[in-house]
Order: structure tokens, then C-alpha cells, then sequence
């Protein structure tokens, strides 16, 4: 009994030794599936619960970050899944969860401006993706290699990158249409007094 319980100790001992040393992960999960604090506190809670309960099948040969985020970003969808029923508000980012489109601290007012537009854009963006696509495109953002995300999500390296490819025709797509006014027709309407 005490070979077991010296086992049980090592584990717990190295397990959070582990999350405190990517706790960030965690952190970055709840933040992007839910917009409540408490609803974040509650997810964070649940996910650290599931990775202890799945920390005795976790290879050492493999990356604990990658194996962590495979465990939150399915727990995260599990989560947003289940509560949508209950009819809780959940958005993909908000403006503190990563620092994507930062303007130089000598820009111009106008920079700064331009660049809080493509920001506040590429969060409409997210918040309109589904799980899957919303979690690959946060570790996408992070520089993670097609191969660790698709290791993460399940997938194969080749469809993250088509994947990636879609979602950056989508944004351009989107961007360009959003550069163009889209009332032409009821500007011109004005001009004319009709």
C-alpha cells in the first residue's frame, strides 16, 4: 500500500508541476470558448479535473503541452456544447486574450486606430467560427506547426493547412469586402436626392 500511495504522490507532485508550468494553456482555452469570468473559472476547473483524471495515460515521450491541449480544447467544446443548451452567452475572444494586431508604440493615432479595426474585425471573424476551427485557428495564432496541431485536433498536417488556407481566404475575402462600401448604390441614391 505504500509503493501505491508513493506513486499516487509522484504523480500528483509532477502533475502540477507540469500544469504550473503551462497553466497559460488553460487560460487561454477559457478565454477563447467562454466570455463570463465565472463561466471561465468553471471551464478552467473542469479542465484541470479532466487532464488529472487522464494524467495516467499520458506519455512522457510526448510534449505535455500538446497533450494538454488536445485534453482542454475538447473539454472546451464539450463545455460551450453543453451549456449553449442551458442558453449561456459564450463569445470566441475578448480584447485581452491575445495581442494579435498590436500598434507600434510610435504610430500614429491613425495607425493605432487602423490597427484596433483589424483587431476588433478578426474577433468578429473567430466569433463566428465553429469549435473546430475556432480552436485551430488560436493555435495557429500561437506558431504552432501544422504538425502539433494537427497532433492537438486530431487531424491530419494536411488538412490544417487546408484548413489554414480556407480560413485565410475567408479573412481576406472578408477584409476586402469590408474595405469597400457596401452602400454604393444608397450613397449615390443620396447624392442624387432620391
Amino acid at each position: 500500500m505504500t509503493g501505491t500511495t508513493t506513486t499516487t504522490n509522484n504523480n500528483h507532485d509532477r502533475f502540477v508541476q507540469l500544469l504550473e508550468q503551462h497553466q497559460p494553456v488553460i487560460l487561454k482555452v477559457a478565454r477563447t470558448y467562454c466570455w463570463h469570468p465565472d463561466d471561465r473559472a468553471e471551464l478552467s476547473q473542469e479542465i484541470v479535473t479532466q487532464l488529472w483524471r487522464a494524467f495516467k495515460r499520458y506519455d512522457a515521450s510526448r510534449k505535455f503541452s500538446t497533450w494538454m491541449y488536445r485534453i482542454a480544447l475538447n473539454v472546451a467544446i464539450s463545455f460551450v456544447r453543453s451549456n449553449s443548451l442551458r442558453q449561456r452567452h459564450f463569445v470566441a475572444l475578448d480584447e485581452s486574450t491575445n495581442e494579435i494586431a498590436a500598434p507600434d508604440s510610435c504610430g500614429s493615432q491613425a495607425d493605432e486606430l487602423e490597427a484596433d479595426e483589424r483587431v476588433e474585425f478578426l474577433y468578429h471573424f473567430i466569433n463566428q467560427l465553429d469549435a473546430l476551427n475556432r480552436a485551430l485557428l488560436l493555435l495557429y495564432m500561437e506558431e504552432r506547426s501544422h504538425a502539433e496541431i494537427a497532433d492537438i485536433l486530431g487531424i491530419t498536417a494536411t488538412n490544417v493547412a487546408t484548413k489554414i488556407n480556407r480560413l485565410k481566404q475567408r479573412i481576406r475575402q472578408l477584409s476586402d469586402d469590408s474595405t469597400h462600401p457596401r452602400n454604393q448604390t444608397n450613397d449615390r441614391s443620396n447624392q442624387h436626392g432620391t
